[in-house]
């Protein structure tokens, strides 16, 4: 199980860009990680902004569930994914063309806004499956 956190900021959102070397792919997925035995969904969020990226995560709203089975790097993974609609306590990130942090492995990450009809059109990936519908019907 895992908990990410769409930010929005008008027509766009914030995704980090992930790259598969085996399907020669450029992804993009809201922030946030796996769900710790005995953490509640809503606080993953909470802890995985803060230690990947540095930032506090405000409001927090319940948005879905999602089931993801994929192929990554040649390995298949599934996924349940508990996804929000979270607001930054500190309104100039909204400013901000990039946000720069580390995975827990020393990973860099790299998040940006990117618009929703990127996602619509083809023009970019979006992951988990099925987000973009769910962004897309569910009332702000």
């Amino acid at each position: 199980p895992i908990a990410i956190c769409v930010f929005r900021n008008s027509d766009r959102i914030l995704v980090f860009e992930g790259q598969d070397p085996v399907k020669g792919e450029t992804f993009y997925r809201p922030l946030g990680g796996g769900i710790e035995f005995g953490e509640s969904s809503e606080a993953t969020v909470r802890r995985e902004l803060k230690e990947e990226v540095n930032v506090d995560v405000g409001d927090v709203r319940f948005l879905g569930v999602l089931e993801n089975i994929f192929m990554f790097n040649g390995n298949s993974y599934h996924e349940i994914v508990m996804v929000f609609d979270g607001a930054f306590v500190d309104s100039e990130l909204y400013a901000q063309a990039e946000i720069h942090g580390k995975e827990a492995n020393g990973d860099n990450i790299r998040a940006l806004w990117k618009s929703l009809d990127e996602f619509a059109c083809g023009q970019s990936i979006l992951y988990p499956d099925g987000l973009l519908s769910l962004l897309r019907t569910e009332v702000r």
